[in-house]
């Protein structure tokens, strides 16, 4: 007969075994990244990312041949090093050997493949196919053709020489997917899908929760030779309301938000822009830079007077205090230190010329005008629903300086279809970068883009910028080519086809024990180096 000694030995093993599995089991679930997504999420299929909702799940599923740090540098990605000709035509991609898609059965018996250049070709070919209709595939228009040398050599040959291409490859759209998932007609990759990201997708109840777990064999490590990613796991919910998602972060339920909606901004932050107090010890917040200009755009073929004289447009430029606009109306989120429209944060940035308040100067501009003229000035700002407050404060201020100005509220889709059609004469607008070059914002008043050909919706038009512009495209030397770029930014400083109101500052609040989160100017999603303490 067995000792009472025995069988309390035996208990005492098991219920340590039980506390070992338990305790693994609660580090796993410590180590989920949790944050909610209040718009909906239609795919996940990176042909489709095209806003942020879609692209920060796709960040973590997918990779292409080069990537952005958070100081908007190229960094390596698939592609372990590359090489430009001397025309800045001929692309030359060598890629790594241990980059693997995500577990499939499509693969074959191991349900595992490496991934290799002629996966780029098939990728860019998908991206450019009618029959995908990706609203990425403009990313590949000055592309004359690529190919796949071998299996670690892949090529891309351009039309012309294009200095911000590189830029273009970092987003999601120049993913690498595979052909076996995608021509599968019973797979739906919209809903399932399959990349080499630090993250491979678990589940997706739509507008519930989204999951993602940890890629064992993701091909990047840290400074310390340790294996990307930290974290377990990625939990998105789907809380419509951005208050109620703000009321989860606070109860510690969520990791993370991102960005200040009118519900919750004067809770957490002061008017000066900085964090309360209250929430010091627990919530850590970070703000930088945003590629986002928001400004008011002139459409200069106008058949109005006033707007089309540049002593109004000057008076309305320098007529209001942007310092105290963004002080009351965006508790200090953003920037005032305005020239042209390239945001801080991106070379060509002009530090020399900044538009500075001056009232009296403004109704001087004006009275010269009216004396001139024998009008006075009135305008109608063209705005939506979400700017109305700022839209007043603007028609307030420049009515001190003897403008008249109405404010006319439409709905998005409307506004924009007056903008671009031309239907409205003085319109609010805002340009978020899709690429970290300065020439995403400079191609907004180029000639040959004038509205409905491109985005350029002020009809600007002058003969000297464009050269410029022209000229930026051969220019290979980066110094250079942001010199060439800030001596456009001033043209636009100078004959102000648009006011820029302010750049736009991002804002980041996470719980105390998340480490590695960052921030950078494109406000992107990357948890791969981010760490959660127990």
């Amino acid at each position: 007969m067995k000792s009472i000694t025995y069988y309390i030995s035996i208990i005492c093993i098991l219920l340590t075994l039980q506390s070992c599995q338990k305790s693994a089991i609660s580090n796993q679930e410590n180590l989920v990244f949790r944050y909610n997504e209040s718009a909906n999420i239609q795919t996940l299929d990176p042909a489709f990312a095209r806003n942020q909702a879609i692209l920060w799940p796709c960040n973590q599923l997918f990779n292409g041949l080069v990537q952005l740090d958070d100081s908007l540098q190229i960094q390596a990605d698939i592609a372990k090093s590359w090489t430009v000709d001397s025309t800045g035509k001929k692309y030359t991609f060598q890629l790594r050997n241990n980059v693997y898609f995500h577990p499939h059965i499509n693969f074959g018996k191991d349900s595992l493949r490496t991934v290799v250049a002629s996966d780029f070709v098939y990728s860019f070919d998908r991206l450019r196919a009618a029959s995908t209709a990706s609203p990425g595939a403009w990313i590949l228009q000055k592309v004359a053709g690529y190919k796949a040398v071998n299996d670690s050599v892949f090529e891309i040959e351009l039309k012309e020489s294009f200095p911000a291409f590189l830029g273009l490859l970092t987003m999601k759209y120049a993913s690498v997917v595979p052909r076996e998932v995608l021509d599968d007609e019973t797979q739906d990759f919209r809903s399932h899908p399959i990349g080499t990201g630090p993250f491979y997708f678990k589940f997706w109840e739509e507008n519930i929760k989204l999951v993602l777990r940890k890629n064992p064999r993701y091909f990047e490590k840290d400074q310390q030779g340790k294996a990307l990613p930290y974290l377990e796991s990625v939990a998105i919910t789907f809380l419509p309301d951005k208050q109620s998602a703000f009321l989860q972060f606070i109860q510690g339920k969520l990791d993370f938000i991102s960005g200040l909606d009118p519900s919750y901004t004067d809770e957490i932050i002061t008017e000066e822009g900085q964090l309360r107090s209250k929430y010091a010890d627990r919530i850590q917040m970070v703000t930088g830079p945003y590629l986002n200009t928001e400004y008011l755009g002139f459409n200069l073929d106008s058949n109005e007077k006033a707007l089309r004289d540049i002593r109004i447009r000057k008076a309305l430029n320098i007529g209001f205090d942007r310092n105290k606009m963004l002080l009351y109306l965006r508790n200090g989120m953003g920037s005032a230190h305005v020239s042209g429209i390239i945001p801080e944060g991106l070379a060509g940035y002009n530090t020399k010329n900044k538009v500075v308040f001056d009232a009296d100067q403004a109704k001087s501009l004006v009275a010269d005008f009216v004396r001139e003229t024998g009008v006075k000035p009135v305008l109608t700002l063209s705005t939506n629903a979400s700017y109305i407050d700022i839209a007043e404060y603007l028609q307030r201020e420049w009515q001190k300086i003897g403008v008249e100005v109405k404010v006319d509220v439409s709905p998005p889709a409307t506004l924009r279809q007056g903008i671009a059609t031309g239907k409205v004469s003085f319109f609010r607008g805002s340009w978020v970068a899709d690429y970290p070059d300065a020439e995403n914002y400079l191609s907004l008043f180029y000639s040959n883009n004038k509205a409905p050909n491109g985005p350029n919706y002020t009809r600007y038009s002058n003969q000297q910028y464009d050269q410029i512009y022209d000229a930026s495209f051969s220019e290979i030397d980066p110094a250079k080519r942001a010199q060439l770029y800030s001596e456009m930014d001033q043209w636009i400083y100078r004959e102000v086809p648009i006011i820029v109101l302010f750049y736009d500052r991002v804002a980041r609040f996470s719980q105390k024990n998340i480490q590695g989160l960052g921030i950078n100017p494109m406000n992107s999603l990357q948890l791969k180096k981010v760490k959660k303490q127990l």
